[in-house]
């Protein structure tokens, strides 16, 4: 029977034997009341009278248990009985009714949830161990007593107040859940509470009972969770090292800190590797984002942007030199040494009132170096009064880790982008020479996007005749193998057109080349692609020839205000290979604007192609006095936000068309004949003398002779010649035969030969130009300098 609530008592009333379930029932061991009299356990009542309750046979009797509290019991007694049938006591057992019920109250008062029940009114009826300890008091004063007047917080109150109302109301069970702070003083926990109505055996509403099971470990889960989900795609939203330090600022406050600051090492945001220094020296870094709940960010002692000197026992430079976090507060005397040698950081403490707070230093770690340290502060306070713990510091870590590799990350595009971004620059023209063909301004605006700097570039490049070639072209994908694509384009086209081949033949050499570049590089990068537009005025002529490859048209701003979308045949995309180029040719009105320009200007809004070309046009009609003001006017019309994420390069080139007056130029048709060479000289020579130009004369002679010589021997009719003066002076000799000449070295018997050397020695430059009907042969010299005068002199 030692399973049951047992009791062994003698004749005399002592207490002999003590079953486990007594103690059960009781709170008392054997050992205390082992001896002790029975009467002393009665919590009422005459002992003769439970005596007498004993001998008949059982009763009730009221038992004080040993925290206190009266338990009545319902008992039934057997005669202990001797040798010869004399009485030795009692042998006294507790009814298992009222056995049970004990053993539930037990379990009510022992039970780990916090348990409650109240009356109609809301007021306390009874509260276990753990409601007590909750609550901060005794069951005792407890009772009776509203729930409201207990909690500080008021809104949970008429929360938890409103659910306990609609248990009575409703007469149906509710489960609620809530965060806050116990009256107990005890941390902020989260609660499920499950309320159910109590009623008697004939069903009218006693009360109301509830159990709260204290959630706060799978509620502080949850939460670190849903922030670290969050942070997935909150933190790295760009390739932007400064902007995904302020998410990761953005993203903790207030949820885990009050205050957050970044700082980064110099080298990091400059894209290069990061460069900690000596161990044991102070460190220096670069504040890049804060964030506070508090309007204005009152605790920041560091401006953005500026730097500060961190000293090797502070928690920012513990923690970068060890890649560790390291979790602070008042009174510690690294911290507080710190602060007290920083002024700002002191004057700041005394502003905020801020006397009791709680700080994590977290390195920034990224594949296993340290980038710089995202510093948590928690204001402590009577309202909040909880540190900083463990927990809060392996959130805090894995914030830090992801926000590290997108910093990393974004360092990494940073070096790579500002690579291409100088690669590409130190390949487009920088300072153009003036040309007397155009006046020309240009813009180049770098993509921005993730995707990394285009293959955009435009060239003004000067051709023989006073000629200009007009480029702009755009390499297919971005990043630094665009770039040096690019780069080999733009030498190419140099090349091409040095030989002064005509738009549609360069397009396809160029095309040819790209075809080579795709095949030499296939296995690494893949195809190349690229458009190209090149045309090339002729200010003597006023013509423009044009040739496409798939690059957009041209727009022309007459001198009458009229604009027009040039009609240039659209040949295929460079590297297409084996498809012609067609070339469109006009005549432009001097003062003509033509504007050359790359896709990514067109199509930067929310527009088509075709909006965009006409958004230009208007653009370029706008009242302006430059061509560098008519280059803004665009800009700001076609991007007037251009976004930091700009997915495309723009390119834009403006040139407004020159003519040189009959007055700079003097054309001869002449006879296949020799004796017609003495002729042409005197011709030059008169013409040079009408130029102010006597000095050139002797040169020019020898010059013409030669050109128009080989002409006549080589070339055949029909000839001319032609003499430009502009910048410098053009002789130009055109023949019917398509044979380049070329220089050569002659011999010391070689009667001939030594036409196209002279030439070469005489004058800066000279070359060759296939035309529609053969070629043309010419040279340049510079115009001769005008002796200064003695006042001049010695002025």
């Amino acid at each position: 029977m030692t399973s049951d609530a047992t009791v062994v008592v003698d004749e005399r009333g002592v207490i002999t034997g003590w079953s486990e379930g007594a103690r059960r029932l009781t709170g008392y061991a054997a050992a205390e009341v082992f001896g002790r009299p029975a009467g002393a356990l009665l919590a009422g009542g005459a002992p003769g009278e439970t005596w007498r309750a004993l001998e008949e046979g059982g009763g009730t009797v009221a038992v004080r248990h040993r925290d206190g509290r009266r338990v009545e019991l319902a008992v039934r007694a057997c005669p202990l009985l001797g040798e010869h049938g004399e009485r030795l006591g009692f042998v006294v057992t507790v009814a298992p009714d009222d056995q049970g019920r004990l053993i539930g109250e037990a379990a009510f008062q022992q039970a780990s949830v916090s348990m409650s029940v109240f009356d109609t009114e809301q007021r306390y009826l009874r509260a276990n161990g753990t409601a007590c300890r909750v609550m901060g008091m005794a069951e005792a004063e407890l009772r009776d007593r509203f729930f409201l007047d207990m909690s500080e917080n008021a809104e949970h109150s008429r929360g938890f107040l409103r659910h306990l109302r609609e248990v009575v109301e409703t007469g149906a069970p509710v489960h609620y859940e809530s965060y806050t702070r116990a009256p107990s003083g005890m941390r902020e926990h989260a609660w499920n509470t499950e309320m159910w109505p109590v009623r008697d055996t004939s069903g009218r509403l006693l009360g109301t009972a509830l159990a709260a099971f204290d959630s706060s470990e799978q509620h502080w889960a949850r939460q670190r969770l849903a922030i670290l989900n969050e942070a997935a795609t909150a933190i790295g939203t760009t390739l932007d090292v400064v902007h995904t330090a302020r998410e990761l600022a953005e993203l903790v406050v207030p949820r885990l800190a009050d205050f957050v600051s970044v700082d980064l090492l110099d080298s990091v945001l400059q894209g290069d590797e990061p460069v900690v220094g000596p161990v044991g020296a102070d460190v220096v870094m670069r504040r890049v984002a804060h964030h506070s709940r508090s309007p204005g960010v009152p605790e920041a002692a560091i401006d953005l942007g500026a730097a500060d000197v961190y000293p090797p026992f502070s928690p920012p430079a513990r923690a970068l030199a060890t890649g560790r976090a390291v979790l602070t507060g008042v009174g510690e005397p690294g911290l507080d040494t710190w602060i007290a040698r920083h002024d700002e950081r002191s004057a700041k403490l005394r502003e905020t009132d801020a006397a009791d707070f709680s700080m994590m230093a977290v390195p920034l770690v990224a594949r296993g170096t340290t980038l710089g340290v995202a510093v948590f502060v928690r204001q402590l306070t009577p309202q909040h009064p909880d540190p900083f713990d463990r927990d809060d510091v392996s959130l805090a870590q894995e914030l830090a880790s992801r926000a590290a590799v997108c910093v990393d990350n974004a360092r990494r595009y940073t070096r790579e982008r500002t690579t291409a971004l100088a690669l590409q620059r130190s390949l487009l023209p920088r300072a153009m020479t003036a040309q007397a063909a155009v006046e020309f301004a240009s813009r180049y605006l770098p993509a921005r996007s993730q995707a990394g700097v285009g293959g955009d570039w435009f060239d003004v490049i000067p051709l023989s005749g006073t000629r200009v070639a007009l480029v702009v072209g755009d390499v297919v994908g971005h990043g630094i193998h665009a770039s040096v694509t690019m780069g080999r384009l733009r030498t190419a086209v140099w090349t091409l057109a040095d030989v002064d081949l005509p738009p549609d033949e360069l397009l396809t050499h160029l095309d040819d080349l790209v075809g080579h570049l795709a095949t030499e590089e296939g296995s690494v990068g893949g195809e190349i692609g690229a458009t190209c537009l090149y045309a090339v005025y002729d200010p003597v002529s006023r013509r423009c020839t044009i040739a496409s490859a798939g690059h957009p048209p041209p727009v022309t701003l007459f001198p009458d205000g009229t604009v027009e979308v040039v009609e240039v045949a659209a040949g295929p995309l460079l590297g297409v290979g084996g498809l012609p180029f067609e070339a469109t040719e006009l005549v432009l009105p001097e003062g003509t604007v033509l504007a050359l320009y790359t896709d990514g200007l067109v199509e930067a809004r929310d527009l088509d192609v075709d909006a965009g070309t006409a958004a230009l046009g208007t653009a370029l009609t706008a009242p302006a006095a430059t061509l560098e003001d008519v280059c803004d006017n665009v800009l700001k019309t076609l991007l007037p936000d251009r976004a930091d994420d700009a997915p495309d390069d723009v390119a834009l080139l403006l040139a407004r068309t020159r003519a040189l007056d009959t007055g700079q130029v003097a054309v001869w048709d002449l006879p296949s004949d020799p004796a017609v060479v003495a002729t042409v000289r005197q011709y030059a020579t008169e013409r040079l003398t009408e130029w102010g130009l006597d000095e050139a004369s002797f040169v020019t002679e020898l010059v013409v002779s030669e050109l128009v010589t080989n002409a006549i021997r080589y070339g055949g009719a029909p000839i001319q010649l032609r003499l430009i003066r502009d910048r410098s002076l053009i002789c130009e000799v055109s023949d019917a035969s398509s044979t380049s000449p070329h220089m050569r070295r002659a011999r010391v018997y070689d009667e001939g030969g030594r036409g196209l050397l002279l030439v070469a020695q005489l004058t800066d430059r000279w070359g060759s130009r296939p035309s529609g009907s053969g070629k043309t042969i010419w040279a340049e010299q510079a115009l001769p300098v005008e002796p200064a005068s003695f006042d001049g002199l010695f002025a």
